[in-house]
């Protein structure tokens, strides 16, 4: 049986830099992004996330190196490309006293979309959206959740194949967020190529197949975003376990072996730190059913995303 093939890349960058008088926003960055990945972009302020995003939407010029999308320079390109990414840059300005189809209709115009079509696409990308009922509201009077959403329908009328959203859940309420990362899976269940820039970290993790961490303009990890939880090797693992009995005792049997580095109590259980090398879980369940303890609960400990980013970064800017 052959191994599957990746899908196309649908962006490629190859050495890209941008500098800005003295200082280098990127410094050789590398980076592939597949069709059909919903891949997050993670970095401290000053990493070079919005300059990436900035330079794949044909909107500021690199130094050097190369950039395309789905096969297209974006320098050589621009026009071509414009055609095939939706970009929502972090703020984005909205006509308050159009109505909500009349905004859309704008935009679609400016895309050439032909008259006696645009009805019918603004209303898709309403419903899409869930905006529908919204479509002959002021825009000025939607919140700041709707309006968002009003942003990422501008960026879908013309049916674009790759979408770059700069913080689109910046200023959001927790129940407007999760509204639009399901809008965001959806999109990606259509097969739409979609880079995500956030510090909300905890929701990248479920939402992005694949993560790319930046710091000072280079590329620190980029791969799934499972592969990111990894455990570091020379780290050790961490491992959760809960007895039935005494946890104190437990712990001090567990404390007597050398592959133990710290045995430390919380959530009504024992968090083992393991040494880096062979030990692994079946070790600590051996150890505690020798001891004479009845284990309940026995489960490794994958660091989150901002634990593995904390841990891949150092915060310079």
């Amino acid at each position: 049986m052959t191994p599957s093939q990746p899908p196309p890349i649908a962006i490629e960058i190859r050495g890209l830099t941008r500098s800005f008088g003295a200082v280098n926003a990127l410094a050789g960055l590398d980076l592939e992004v597949y069709e059909g990945d919903l891949l997050g972009l993670v970095g401290s302020n000053g990493a070079g996330k919005t300059t990436t995003l900035r330079i794949l939407a044909t909107f500021l010029l690199p130094t050097s190196g190369t950039v395309k999308v789905l096969g297209h320079n974006v320098v050589t390109e621009a026009e071509t490309v414009r055609g095939l990414i939706g970009y929502m840059p972090d703020f984005f300005g909205v006509y308050k006293d159009m109505e909500v189809e009349e905004y859309l209709d704008f935009f679609a115009a400016c895309y050439r979309i032909p008259s006696a079509r645009r009805p019918r696409v603004v209303l898709d990308v309403l419903e899409l959206v869930g905006l529908a009922d919204k479509r002959t509201a002021l825009v000025g009077t939607l919140s700041r959740g709707m309006q968002q959403r009003l942003g990422l329908a501008r960026v879908l009328i013309h049916q674009p194949r790759v979408l770059l959203l700069d913080e689109p859940a910046s200023g959001l309420d927790p129940r407007a967020r999760l509204e639009l990362m399901a809008i965001l899976q959806e999109l990606q269940r259509m097969g739409k190529t979609i880079i995500i820039s956030s510090h909300i970290l905890r929701e990248l993790e479920t939402l992005c197949n694949r993560i790319a961490i930046l710091e000072k303009g280079r590329l620190t990890y980029a791969g799934p975003s499972a592969g990111a939880n990894q455990r570091d090797p020379d780290r050790g693992l961490l491992v959760w376990a809960r007895v039935a009995g005494d946890a104190t005792a437990a712990a001090a049997v567990l404390r007597g072996r050398p592959e133990v580095l710290d045995v430390q109590p919380v959530d009504h259980g024992l968090r083992i730190h393991l040494a880096p090398g062979e030990a692994d879980a079946g070790l600590v369940a051996e150890v505690l059913v020798h001891g004479g303890f009845r284990l309940l609960e026995l489960r490794e400990e994958r660091p989150g995303l901002e634990e593995v980013f904390l841990r891949m970064t150092t915060g310079e800017t």
